[in-house]
């Protein structure tokens, strides 16, 4: 029996749709918070039960027969690490023989403040001695996707990333990635630095957008300070500016950059260019 976490999110959901390539609906569980949210995976099979990352105890039964887990980092920034330990405890009672976790690019040394508590997640991890392998996720390109179409509209991406490379890769990518390893033997004790083929600075980003949708997009790089303030003017919650703005310092200083092409490796073909992501997102707009 294979656990995914985080099962209705947008990870977890492309995740389930690699996994169900190879391996039958029978043998998956979608761990969610809501099962309202996963009639849809219900139907295909998929074992659907109720947990809580904020509640310990429904942890057992929503790993009762798993072999392996993947937990998907909780999305709730500033309560991981209590959250992730858990599901880390619980799979620790219930004999999983391995936990996956996403973790982020180079955790243990990273410039994003993302990074504190996934470090401390894998600490528990190691120190749990649940055969484990931990995913550093890099970027996904979709992140950026959201501010593509009001780019293009006013003629302008912001950003606070200077100069610094982007390894992005689509998320499907990265889903696949957690699959091979779910799926292939011998990964206990393995990390995984996960990033895209190719790299691109947000000038480049924009550059790209303004091909495709015939229209000038400039980028426009501000202080962190600067980028979080107009995020915050747009409407998103001070915790989230300030995360995708430390985010974008982070890039500035080489944090979301990465040329070892583990992912294009762990999955078996080249990664989703950026090109694809963008032309992607403008036909479904």
């Amino acid at each position: 029996m294979i656990v995914i976490t985080g099962a209705t999110g947008q990870l977890g959901r492309l995740v389930i749709a690699s996994l169900l390539k190879k391996v039958p609906a029978s043998r998956i569980v979608a761990a969610v918070r809501n099962p309202d949210k996963a009639k849809d995976l219900a139907s295909l099979g998929v074992q659907v039960r109720q947990a809580d990352y904020n509640s310990p105890d429904s942890w057992g039964a929503a790993l009762a027969g798993a072999e392996k887990v993947l937990l998907i980092s909780s999305s709730e920034v500033g309560q991981r690490i209590n959250q992730h330990r858990t599901v880390i405890d619980a799979a620790k009672k219930a004999g999983v023989k391995l936990l996956a976790y996403t973790s982020l690019l180079r955790a243990d040394t990273t410039p994003l403040g993302l990074g504190a508590e996934h470090i401390a997640t894998e600490t528990l991890i190691r120190d749990s001695g649940i055969p484990f392998v931990i995913l550093r996720n890099g970027w996904y390109t979709e992140n950026y996707a959201a501010s593509i179409p009001p780019a293009v509209e006013h003629g302008s991406f912001y950003g606070s990333a200077g100069e610094g490379r982007i390894a992005s890769a689509a998320r499907a990518d990265y889903a696949e990635a957690a699959v091979a390893v779910l799926t292939t033997a011998g990964q206990g004790g393995r990390t995984y630095e996960l990033a895209g083929d190719t790299s691109y600075t947000l000038a480049e980003l924009a550059a790209e957008v303004s091909r495709q949708y015939g229209k000038p997009v400039n980028y426009v790089n501000l202080p962190e300070m600067e980028f979080k303030n107009l995020l915050v003017s747009v409407g998103l919650p001070e915790p989230l500016a300030a995360l995708l703005a430390d985010s974008d310092s982070g890039a500035a200083q080489g944090g979301l950059f990465d040329d070892g092409h583990q992912l294009r490796s762990l999955i078996g073909r080249p990664t989703t260019p950026l090109d694809a992501v963008i032309a992607e997102g403008k036909a479904g707009a």
